[in-house]
């Protein structure tokens, strides 16, 4: 029982990654599912998609790397937070297509309740804004509209969860409904002060409380594997949202620490330690991980497209034909041109929360090409990530703006983008030896918990940067280039 089996299901794919007892990748197995858009700015899974991924990947990742499931002494899960489940206690079915934290169709229920008076309420005990994105009020839109789903849940029939507890429950037979605090934390339902659900957002929500999972900490038994998925019963003991599991995969254990992680949207979490900072710049307050019943906050930072611009360049606008082509041809833009993509295909998240925009591009040109755009995508990254480190400072003065940025995500591998990133932030950019830091850390709380892997400490120790990214841009031209997204956000916003 030498290996930790980590579980890192995302927007886009299923992975299971095997990690040895120094915390080395042994092998990874990764499958791609369908996304459903049924209407503009609705992103739908299938819940068959995502178990099915999840247990084929684990099952081959096993067997990829010649060992038996004796070999694996417990399962960590990361998640897409927020991503909405109800599904029927008895059998397991779901009741309707999982709802992906991307959908945008609460926006009129989230303004409804922001013009009834309710945010404040809803800020002071969640630590969060009425957003479409979180999941409280996509529970409420399938309560309210898929039919009979309301009398169900209030007789007690349904389950809710995100991800996180619809894979524990599927893992375990049925057996184990829970979460962890950092998922329970982005659902607009939990209380991040006291430590449980909140009874008065779920009675404004119209959310029979029966439906909601069991919280329990990061690291924690959260029961074994059925013997029939694996050959025998596997215990899992570590569970944190994706963007929480990076922040821990990056040792991001003191305060003032900073992480921000690139996949499909870009997420910057920076640890405040004991204290939960309640944002002036509409960033969110939430939890980082939580040891011992104790939780450690963060402030957060979201971006929708991060990483998705790159898959819009090639499945949008077929310029490329795969992920890398991006970076020769943002590296062949003509310099003169100062072409800006404002990419809020489905809204701007942070510090914005404008979920009726939609993208952008200002500064064309007749000379204006595949290479400019491809540029501009790139670069869209690096300032939507500055918006979020100025927000986090003028919110927690402590940290210093010239502290180094840790960064991970598949983006990262684009040598382009992160030095456009130190320069537009003005900044280091640190990027680690192990790049699926998300993986890594569910690992870790699931080897810590099982004795396997070293304590915070230890492991801060481990932690290693690949490159360092050290910003060499003029101070004039990055605050001139910056202006000038700034401007195009705002023509954005105004259309």
């Amino acid at each position: 029982m030498t290996h930790i089996l980590a579980i890192d299901q995302g927007t886009t794919s299923s992975r299971a990654i095997l990690f040895d007892k120094q915390m080395q990748i042994r092998e990874i197995v990764q499958e791609e599912f369908p996304q459903h858009f049924p209407h503009s700015g609705w992103v739908e899974h299938d819940p068959a998609d995502i178990w099915n991924s999840v247990l084929r990947t684990c099952r081959e990742v096993i067997t990829k790397a010649s060992l038996l499931p004796s070999d694996v002494m417990a399962i960590g899960i990361t998640n897409q937070r927020e991503t909405t489940l109800v599904w029927d206690k008895e059998t397991g079915e779901p009741i309707h297509n999982a709802i992906v934290w991307q959908d945008r169709r609460t926006a009129a229920i989230c303004e409804e309740l922001r013009s009834a008076g309710h945010e404040p309420l809803v800020a002071q005990k969640t630590g969060l804004l009425l957003d479409p994105y979180f999941s409280g009020t996509k529970l409420k839109w399938l309560l309210d509209n898929v039919e009979g789903v309301r009398a169900r849940a209030e007789a007690g029939e349904l389950l809710f969860g995100t991800v996180d507890c619809f894979l524990i429950w599927k893992l375990t037979g049925g057996r184990v409904h829970a979460t962890d605090a950092t998922n329970a934390a982005r659902t607009l339902m939990y209380d991040i002060h006291k430590g449980g659900w909140s009874l008065s957002i779920c009675e404004l929500l119209g959310i029979p409380v029966e439906m909601l999972p069991d919280v329990r900490d990061c690291a924690a038994d959260y029961g074994e594997t059925d013997p029939a998925h694996f050959g025998e019963a596997i215990p899992i003991l570590g569970v944190a949202g994706d963007q929480q599991a990076a922040t821990i995969g990056q040792a991001c254990f003191e305060p003032g620490m900073l992480k921000s992680t690139y996949g499909t949207g870009c997420f910057a979490l920076l640890n405040t330690g004991d204290t939960p900072v309640q944002s002036k710049n509409r960033l969110l307050t939430t939890i980082a991980y939580q040891f011992g019943g104790k939780p450690t906050y963060a402030l957060e930072g979201s971006v929708y497209i991060a990483g998705a611009v790159v898959q819009w360049l090639r499945d949008g606008l077929k310029i490329i034909s795969s992920a890398p082509e991006s970076l020769p041809l943002a590296q062949s833009a003509d310099p003169s041109q100062n072409v800006i993509l404002v990419p809020a295909f489905t809204g701007l998240g942070a510090p914005y929360w404008n979920a009726e925009c939609r993208g952008a591009i200002f500064g064309l040109t007749r000379n204006s090409g595949p290479a400019e755009i491809a540029r501009a995508a790139l670069e869209s990254v690096g300032f939507q990530t500055r918006d979020l480190l100025e927000a986090m400072q003028a919110d927690w003065p402590d940290r210093s703006a010239e502290a180094v940025l840790r960064v991970d995500g598949g983006m990262t591998a684009n040598d382009w983008a992160m030095q456009f990133l130190a320069d537009i932030i003005g900044a280091p950019v640190d990027r680690p030896t192990i790049l699926e830091t998300t993986a890594l850390g569910a690992a870790w709380l699931a080897g810590m918990e099982a004795g396997l892997y070293p304590d915070r400490a230890g492991f801060a120790e481990t932690w290693a940067r690949d490159s360092r990214f050290e910003p060499a841009l003029e101070d004039e031209t990055r605050e001139e280039k910056y202006a000038a997204w700034k401007r195009a956000v705002q023509a954005t916003m105004s259309v």
